[in-house]
């Protein structure tokens, strides 16, 4: 595994230092992805220099320089008159001890600021003005407002597929690239939306195990209940030092680690700290976000999960098939092969929602045992059937059988299993879960059918259950679309940490349960793809 690493914003070229110096701080706020310094009022370098709330300074100490957003306080127990505050990530990025030396200077506006101004009013942006920005953005050069308003003039300009491919291309340009030097190198992505969909952790142990390169990293959860970071952490380590991870991966042929620390495709990051909040996920940005990703990951292969439902991202098959479109031409102008499914989002994937009980559902498809959800199953031999394929040596339809074949026999698990040890194994014991403490069930208000679960609901109420943050915390379904309840029956579990969380959970479910009780008839059957 070789990488490339680009000159990093936390450098300082000249190793000089301007401005008056200060003693540094450190301010104990998250301020999520953000720097931020902080300066008091009455601080003689915020008068000399004319320095604004929300402003961008630069900050230099012993040869780094970091850039930051200005806030200004009022408060000597946070910062004093000749100190400056950073924010934990500032203070990490920075890498100096408390009361350190620094100095701070106003910083120079990103020169992509003319090409934002053309986004915004509507126009077509070069392959240039692309890469101005990205790398502008991965230096952190724009503010939270600069952010916001290139988020926001993607989306409602609607970037045409060139510009799709510009924006992705420029993306995976940043950052750290990869090279396996070895082909295929497979990957398998879902774009979200399902709760409990834990794909990967079945498809990344049976690729591997047939021999096929699968480095799959993944991300924590940032809305949902649960991202398969989480779930991962259940049983093993996921955050992997960058330097161990090539010969993990080349001696066990995949991996299941975060991919917080490898700074691929970083300008990602920061924009997803501002879509999300937004709730913005476009289809141009979700394509750039995921195929650079990819692209610096050394992929030469990618399986694309869209799952399509009435409580998914994707509502329609036409809306899935424009996205299937877009994702295969920009994957083309990158050299990357894609096989995209259309697959099911009506209805959670397995019976948990939280890291816990996503993690036994896992255990138990890869252990056989007879209570493993089957759609779990299912749904990951399909995938990993299509992964398999990639291998030129396997003709196309044969996958499913060879990834139930590994599956079936335990070599699946005998993978998994050493993947968990390499990254750091952590006790769990699957027939007896820790889970959270305070549990209510769901009752169906009347005997019919389920003709319909609302994802989106259920995952808000395993968060308000305290899931991710408490891996014991979230949803256990007892029943599933299809199924005949009588009034009265468990639809579902819940697990609360706390008793606070207990009651939101509880107050949210009251108020909608997520469960649509009807006829048989009534149910809507998705005509999908796989």
């Amino acid at each position: 595994m070789n990488d490339t690493q680009p000159s990093s914003a936390a450098s300082d070229e000249t190793g000089g230092e301007t401005g008056l110096p200060l003693a540094l701080c450190r301010v104990a706020i998250d301020t999520y992805r953000e720097n931020v310094a902080y300066l008091h009022r009455e601080c003689d370098l915020y008068r000399a220099e004319g320095f604004q709330a929300l402003s961008k300074v630069e900050v230099r100490a012993n040869g780094k320089r970091i850039l930051a957003t200005l806030n200004v306080v009022d408060d000597v127990a946070i910062v004093g008159h000749t100190q400056l505050g950073l924010s934990e990530d500032a203070f990490a990025l920075l890498g100096v001890a408390e009361g350190h030396p620094v100095s701070v200077s106003q910083a120079e506006p990103p020169a992509s600021i003319p090409a934002l101004r053309r986004k915004i009013a509507g126009e077509r942006l070069t392959r240039q003005d692309f890469r101005e920005i990205v790398q502008d953005i991965a230096e952190l050069r724009y503010s939270k407002i600069e952010l916001t308003a290139f988020v926001v003039a993607c989306e409602l300009g609607e970037l045409d597929r060139e510009e799709v491919f510009y924006l992705s291309d420029a993306m995976g340009r940043v950052g750290r690239r990869l090279d396996w030097h070895e082909h295929p190198v497979v990957d398998k992505h879902c774009i979200g939306g399902i709760p409990g969909n834990r794909t990967s952790m079945l498809v990344v142990p049976i690729v591997a195990a047939h021999g096929l390169l699968c480095p799959k990293t993944s991300s924590r959860a940032i809305t949902s209940p649960s991202g398969t970071a989480d779930t991962m952490e259940v049983l093993a380590k996921v955050e992997v030092p960058f330097d161990e991870l090539g010969e993990l991966v080349r001696t066990h042929r995949g991996c299941v680690a975060w991919g917080g620390t490898s700074e691929l495709s970083p300008a990602d990051d920061v924009l997803i700290a501002v879509e999300r909040p937004l709730s913005i996920d476009s289809p141009g940005q979700m394509v750039a976000s995921i195929l650079s990703k990819k692209i610096a990951a050394g992929s030469t292969h990618l399986l694309l999960d869209i799952p399509v439902g009435p409580h998914a991202k994707v509502r329609s098959m036409p809306e899935a098939r424009r996205l299937r479109k877009l994702f295969e031409f920009v994957a083309g102008r990158m050299g990357l092969v894609l096989n995209v499914v259309i697959t099911d989002g009506s209805q959670p994937i397995g019976h948990g929602i939280g890291p816990v009980l996503e993690a036994r559902d896992v255990m138990r498809v890869l252990t056989n045992h007879p209570d493993a959800p089957m759609d779990l199953r299912q749904k990951s031999l399909r995938l990993a059937g299509r992964m398999l394929e990639f291998d030129p040596d396997i003709r196309g339809g044969d996958g499913f059988g060879i990834a139930r074949d590994i599956l079936d026999s335990g070599r699946a698990l005998e993978k998994m299993q050493a993947i968990i040890r390499a990254q750091g194994e952590k006790p769990f014991d699957l027939d007896h879960l820790e889970l959270a403490p305070h549990r209510f069930e769901v009752l169906a208000p009347r005997a019919g059918v389920v003709i319909g679960i609302d994802n989106l609901r259920l995952a808000r109420i395993a968060r308000l259950a305290g899931a991710p943050k408490a891996r014991g915390a979230g949803v256990d379904l007892l029943a599933r679309i299809g199924d005949r309840v009588e009034k009265d029956q468990p639809l579902y579990r819940v697990h609360a940490a706390y008793r606070s969380e207990h009651g939101f959970a509880l107050q949210c479910s009251e108020q909608d349960s997520g469960f649509d009780i009807g006829q048989p008839d009534e149910i809507q059957r998705l005509n999908v793809e796989f």
